[in-house]
């Protein structure tokens, strides 16, 4: 009897809900408002926020400035939480030995594509090629198209990123390009 596990392997991809994510979100949201805040209380000529004295800014030019860049920052950060709660590129590879394909599937923006789940034969695959700069981990299809399956922005240190690729190299019995 063939174990099933044994001829499934399933790596999952961290999206955008990773803790740097968070911790940036709330610093640029926090300091977008304070510019804003800051903005609309020399133009209103009091204060809305007790600890800043905004009402010595004048509006022209520092104050209109403030707001521009609280106004830009804030937009910013609203997108950024937007990204972190639609969790885009999160996702999984899965290479499948029993059914005789790879399956890469991540999560994209919302819409019709927001689903992206790309099924390719196992019989394509040539190689597995890693970019080391980048710690980025392609496979290599014939006609020489190269897909990346390592997640984005996903800090691998270089012993993760050898042993996971010597593993999936042992287990897809493809060679290994630097």
């Amino acid at each position: 009897m063939i174990n099933n596990e044994a001829l499934v392997r399933r790596y999952f991809i961290l999206g955008e809900r990773r803790l740097s994510n968070y911790f940036w979100s709330i610093i640029i949201s926090v300091g977008s408002l304070g510019f804003l805040f800051t903005g609309l209380s020399s133009y209103l000529g009091f204060n809305l926020i007790p600890l800043i004295q905004a009402q010595e800014i004048s509006f022209f030019p520092q104050g209109l400035l403030m707001l521009f860049y609280g106004s830009l920052g804030f937009l910013l950060s609203f997108y950024w939480w937007l990204l972190i709660f639609w969790n885009v590129g999160a996702g999984f590879n899965e290479f499948n030995k029993k059914e005789g394909f790879i399956r890469i599937f991540r999560w994209g923006y919302p819409g019709l594509q927001r689903r992206i789940d790309r099924l390719f034969p196992l019989t394509d695959l040539e190689a597995l090629r890693v970019e080391l700069k980048e710690r980025t981990i392609y496979i290599q299809m014939k006609g020489k198209r190269e897909i990346p399956i390592s997640g984005t922005g996903e800090a691998l240190d270089l012993r993760e990123t050898e042993a996971q690729l010597s593993e999936l190299s042992r287990f897809l019995s493809v060679e290994l390009l630097l």
